[in-house]
């Protein structure tokens, strides 16, 4: 990786804003997710990825979530299900014009249904873009 592709990772990274000691949740892993993204991730966290089975409370979680993978509200209530309060959940789809790609809308609406909302878009890797979802804020 050339020094500009790789300083464009280590931000795309540090947008997704976890930090060292988190646990971080994945849901939707399968051969087509970007290994590198993956690495880093666990690398800014020091510790592995934890997987769909995990029963304690998490930091964060990501999802990978193609067009065929089914409902995508189901995955965002599994992630809520052991997310700590304000925990960043982050919705990684096939970007515009790939194999699987997810409309914003239609995550818009998987995360309204959950009680989320989409704060934020980007390129996260070469092939994926990133959604970050937060929980609604509450009258006070």
């Amino acid at each position: 990786m050339s020094a500009s592709a790789d300083d464009a990772g280590q931000q795309a990274i540090a947008r997704l804003g976890f930090a060292s000691g988190q646990v971080i949740q994945e849901f939707g892993y399968d051969d087509d997710v970007d290994d590198a993204l993956r690495a880093a991730l666990e690398d800014v966290t020091g510790t592995e990825l934890v997987d769909e089975d995990y029963d304690d409370v998490t930091d964060g979680a990501v999802i990978w979530f193609r067009d065929d993978d089914g409902d995508l509200t189901d995955f965002l209530v599994d992630a809520l299900t052991v997310l700590d309060d304000n925990g960043p959940i982050w919705v990684l789809t096939p970007k515009s014009g790939r194999s699987g790609h997810v409309t914003h809308s239609d995550i818009e609406e998987a995360a309204t249904t959950s009680g989320l909302h989409a704060m934020t878009t980007f390129a996260v890797a070469p092939d994926w873009s990133a959604t970050r979802l937060s929980t609604r804020g509450r009258g006070k």
